[in-house]
C-alpha cells in the first residue's frame, strides 16, 4: 500500500524563516541493490546524509521501518534547504507513512531538529525566527530540541514543545501528555536588570574621555579613541555598554533574533536583554565581520545590532576589511546576493574603535619621547582611509592617567547608572522628535532632518565656517559636527544649539588626518 504524508519544517534565509513542507511517499518493494531512499527538493548535503542518521535513530528506538522505496519532496523544490535540522521532519513523516504514528498528528505541527544515531536531538539554529513564522502562518504546535525550546517559546499564542530525543516526539505524535513551554516575555523582559560587571565608577580619572562617551551613547555616534599604550582606552570601550539605554522590547527581539540564527544564543538561553559587545580580533576575514559566505550568515558587525562594536587596535585590521565597514555604517543593513537568493542582515551598531597615535604608540605623549619621523606616523595614520574617518563623530585623544589620580583611593565620582539616566533623557527627546521616522538617534539623522533640526545662529555659522576652513573638514565632517552638536544640546535640555554646544562639537574632530601631524 502506497501512503503520501505531509508535514512542516522550517528554513532560514536572512533573519527570516520560510515554511517547508516536507512530503514523503512509501511504497512499492524493493529489490536488492536497488536504492530504497530520494530525496529531492534542492537538498544539501547535510540533509542528504541525514537518512543514514534517521535510518540508526529509528533502530536505536526501536522502531523498525519497512523495506519499501522512500521518496522525500523538501517544497518548494526551486529554493535549496541546508543543515541537518530537517532530519526530525522527515523522520516523522517516514514514520506516519509507514503507518507507525497517526499522520493527522503532523498537520497543525512545525517541527525541527536534528538526531543523533542514538536518537536523541541535538539543538538547531534559528528557532526563534522559526517560531515566529509558525505563529504567522497560523500553526499550532511546534516542536524543537529543548535546548532551543526557551528561545522559540518567547512567541505567544503558539504551543512550544521541547524534546530531548525522539522517543519524546514520537509519544506528543501519538497523543501523549507532555506540558508546552512557556515564557512569559514582558514579565522576564520587565523583571530583568540588564545590569552590567564593568562599570564607569572603576576608572579612574579620564572625565574628558567619559565625557565624550556619554555624548556618544546619547546620540549613537561612532567614537575613535587615539592614545598610548596603557592609557586606558580598552578599558573604557567596554564599559560603554553600562551607560546606553536599556534595550526596549522591539530591540530585544530583533537582537535575539538574529544570535538565534548565528546560534549564539546559549543552551536553554530565552530573550537578549542586554546590548551586544563584539571585539573581533583584528585578523578577521572581510566575510566574518560583514557577514556572507556560501551559504549566507550574519557577521560580527550583525550580531552588534542594537550594542557596540569594538575594533581594538584599528590600524592592524586589513583595509579591504575596514573598507566594507563604510555602506554598512550608512545604510545600517547589509545585503548578501547570491544567484538564486539575496538576504539581509540588519547591522545598525554604534563603533568604537581604538588605535595608537604612531608605531611606537608615543606621538604627542606628555611624558615619553616618540620614536617614529613624522613620515612614519603619516604612513602610518593613512592605513584608516578618510572616508572611514569621515563616518565617525568623535575623533577623542585619551592621555595617559597621572600617579596621583591612579594611586588614590577614591572611587570615580560618577557611576554609569548615575550617567545611564542623562543618556536615556537625551534619548527620550530624540525618541519624540523622530516619531514616526524610520531613525531615531541623532547620528542617524538624514539631510532633511538635519537641516530641521539643526539650525544654527549668524554667530555659529561663521565659528563652523572657520572651523572648516582651517582643520580643512569634509562636507561629511560637516554633518558630523551638526549631529554631535545636536546630541549635546539634547543632554542639556536646550531646545536650541547653542555656540557653546557646537564648539565642544568642533572640539571632536580636532584630530582629523589633516592637522593630526604638523
Amino acid at each position: 500500500m502506497c501512503m503520501l504524508v505531509k508535514t512542516y519544517a522550517s528554513a532560514v534565509y536572512g533573519v527570516d524563516a520560510r515554511t517547508i513542507t516536507v512530503e514523503v511517499h512509501m511504497g512499492g518493494s524493493i529489490q536488492p541493490h536497488m536504492n530504497a531512499f530520494h530525496l529531492v527538493g534542492l537538498p544539501d548535503n547535510a540533509i542528504k546524509e541525514g537518512y543514514q542518521r534517521i535510518m540508526a535513530a529509528l533502530q536505536n528506538v526501536g522502531r523498525k521501518m519497512p523495506r519499501k522505496k522512500i521518496v522525500v519532496n523538501l517544497a518548494p523544490a526551486d529554493i535549496r534547504k541546508e543543515g541537518s535540522a530537517f532530519d526530525l521532519p522527515i523522520a516523522m513523516a517516514m514514520l506516519a507513512s509507514a503507518n507507525l504514528i497517526p499522520a493527522h498528528a503532523l498537520e497543525d505541527c512545525v517541527m525541527m531538529g536534528e538526531l543523533s544515531l542514538d536518537g536523541t536531538i541535538r539543538p538547531i539554529k534559528g528557532a526563534l525566527p522559526i517560531a515566529i513564522q509558525a505563529r504567522k502562518e497560523g500553526f499550532s504546535n511546534l516542536i524543537v530540541p529543548k535546548a532551543n525550546a526557551k528561545e522559540a517559546a518567547i512567541v505567544n499564542r503558539l504551543n512550544v514543545y521541547g524534546v530531548e530525543d525522539l522517543e519524546e516526539a514520537i509519544h506528543i505524535m501519538e497523543g501523549g501528555q507532555m506540558e508546552a513551554v512557556k515564557v512569559d516575555t514582558r514579565s522576564h523582559f520587565s523583571q530583568t536588570t540588564g545590569k552590567y560587571d564593568l562599570d564607569f565608577s572603576d576608572v579612574k580619572g579620564q572625565e574628558k574621555i567619559k565625557r565624550a562617551l556619554e555624548i556618544a551613547a546619547a546620540g549613537g555616534h561612532n567614537v575613535i579613541l587615539i592614545g598610548p599604550p596603557g592609557a586606558g582606552k580598552t578599558m573604557l570601550a567596554r564599559r560603554l555598554p553600562s551607560i546606553l539605554p536599556r534595550l526596549n522590547l522591539t530591540e530585544a527581539l530583533e537582537t535575539t533574533k538574529i544570535h538565534s540564527v548565528a546560534g549564539c544564543i546559549q543552551a536553554e538561553g530565552s530573550l537578549l536583554v542586554q546590548r551586544p559587545f563584539r571585539s573581533p580580533h583584528h585578523t578577521i576575514s572581510d566575510v566574518a565581520l560583514v557577514g556572507g559566505g556560501s551559504n549566507p550568515h550574519p557577521g560580527e558587525i550583525s550580531l552588534a545590532h542594537n550594542g557596540v562594536l569594538f575594533l581594538d587596535e584599528l590600524p592592524e585590521f586589513k583595509r579591504s576589511v575596514l573598507e566594507v565597514l563604510r555602506q554598512p555604517m550608512e545604510e545600517r543593513k547589509v545585503t548578501i546576493s547570491r544567484a538564486r537568493i539575496s538576504v539581509d542582515y540588519p547591522a545598525s551598531f554604534m563603533l568604537i574603535a581604538s588605535m595608537n597615535p604612531c608605531p611606537c604608540g608615543y606621538y604627542n605623549h606628555p611624558e615619553k619621547e616618540c620614536q617614529c619621523g613624522a613620515g612614519l606616523v603619516k604612513r602610518y595614520l593613512n592605513k584608516i582611509s578618510g572616508p572611514l574617518l569621515d563616518r565617525i563623530d568623535l575623533h577623542v585623544e585619551v592621555t595617559p592617567v597621572s600617579y596621583n589620580e591612579l594611586a588614590g583611593e577614591h572611587r570615580a565620582k560618577e557611576e554609569s547608572s548615575s550617567v545611564r539616566e542623562r543618556v536615556q533623557a537625551a534619548r527620550e527627546l530624540q525618541y519624540q522628535r523622530f516619531e514616526g521616522q524610520n531613525f531615531y538617534s541623532n547620528a542617524q539623522m538624514p539631510g532633511q532632518a538635519l537641516r530641521d533640526h539643526c539650525r544654527l545662529s549668524k554667530a555659529s555659522m561663521t565659528m563652523l565656517r572657520n572651523a572648516m576652513e582651517k582643520l580643512q573638514l569634509s562636507a561629511r565632517a560637516y554633518d558630523r559636527i551638526l549631529k554631535v552638536s545636536r546630541t549635546i544640546a539634547d543632554l542639556e535640555g536646550e531646545t536650541d544649539i547653542q555656540a557653546a554646544h557646537l564648539a565642544e562639537a568642533i572640539h571632536y574632530r580636532s584630530l582629523d588626518r589633516a592637522n593630526w601631524v604638523e
